[in-house]
């Protein structure tokens, strides 16, 4: 079974049902260019600083570059981009928020091996969720081409209702593969994993996650975006890094202050009854 492209132009409610039904699928060319070459340039200094990766899962030659919100100023347009934004909503319908989980640029090296098939939702401490609930909606957009040599994401289409299986390889999985701009959409339950990059050049996918709002975060994005920058950003981007309380009393500061106003220093009327006298 083949990986299904879409086109940009794609309503939210066709992209969700091939999401529902396969797990995974690309839309075709949903990035321009220029705003993928702004977003490299701003991540140079910090690619050229990310330590590759420790083991055979992370990639002893691959970078994972992340802290994407307060370094690339750029990258914060495909982070809050309204499509995927609508349908990761349509797949997580069942949380009553949802949050970002990590953003990443994935650097894959010539001569890399294959990455070993998972799932994504696995992180949750292999938690066994119910099939019909999702946790995770992941995007992996192409900064360069993806082609099934230099290593583009293998992924098992209408995989996501399979049991939990270490076993699965890569004859199993296709190839994802798609055009610097576009977008690869995957749940957290369908099989997949980095491809093996047998060409001369670097593969670079920026990998940005969202997941339901009462599960922990991937990437802290409180630490990784600092409290200065945090500050400059929109409300709407924040709450999306988890500035909010979550499902009904999920995140809140002290006195169950919201922590979008703690971070804007904004008084409440909890603050003002206890101001000093």
């Amino acid at each position: 079974m083949s990986v299904v492209h879409l086109p940009a132009s794609a309503p939210a409610a066709e992209i969700h049902e091939v999401l529902a039904r396969d797990g995974v699928l690309v839309i075709d060319s949903l990035a321009s260019h220029e705003l993928i070459d702004r977003i490299l340039d701003e991540l140079a200094p910090h690619i050229e600083a990310t330590p590759f990766g420790a083991d055979g899962f992370t990639g002893r030659n691959t970078k994972r570059t992340g802290g994407l919100i307060a370094r690339s100023p750029a990258s914060r347009e495909l982070v809050t981009h309204p499509l995927i934004l609508d349908v990761t909503q349509r797949l997580l319908h069942r949380a009553k928020s949802f949050q970002l989980h990590l953003t990443q640029l994935i650097s894959i090296g010539p001569d890399s091996p294959a990455q070993a098939v998972h799932r994504d939702q696995w992180a949750f401490d292999f938690f066994e969720f119910p099939a019909d609930y999702d946790v995770q909606c992941n995007t992996i957009w192409a900064m360069t081409d993806f082609t099934e040599t230099n290593g583009a994401t293998r992924v098992i289409p209408g995989s996501t209702d399979w049991p939990d299986d270490l076993g699965h390889t890569f004859d199993e999985t296709v190839p994802a593969e798609m055009s610097k701009g576009s977008c690869l959409l995957y749940t957290g339950k369908v099989y997949h994993g980095g491809g093996a990059n047998r060409s001369d050049e670097i593969r670079r996918g920026l990998n940005i996650t969202y997941n339901v709002g009462w599960l922990r975060q991937e990437e802290n994005q409180y630490l990784s975006c600092p409290a200065e920058v945090a500050q400059t950003l929109d409300d709407d981007l924040l709450r999306l890094m988890g500035y909010r309380i979550g499902a009904y009393a999920l995140g809140y500061v002290d006195d169950t202050r919201d922590p979008l106003d703690v971070l804007r220093s904004r008084a409440t009327d909890r603050d003002a009854s206890f101001a000093p006298r």
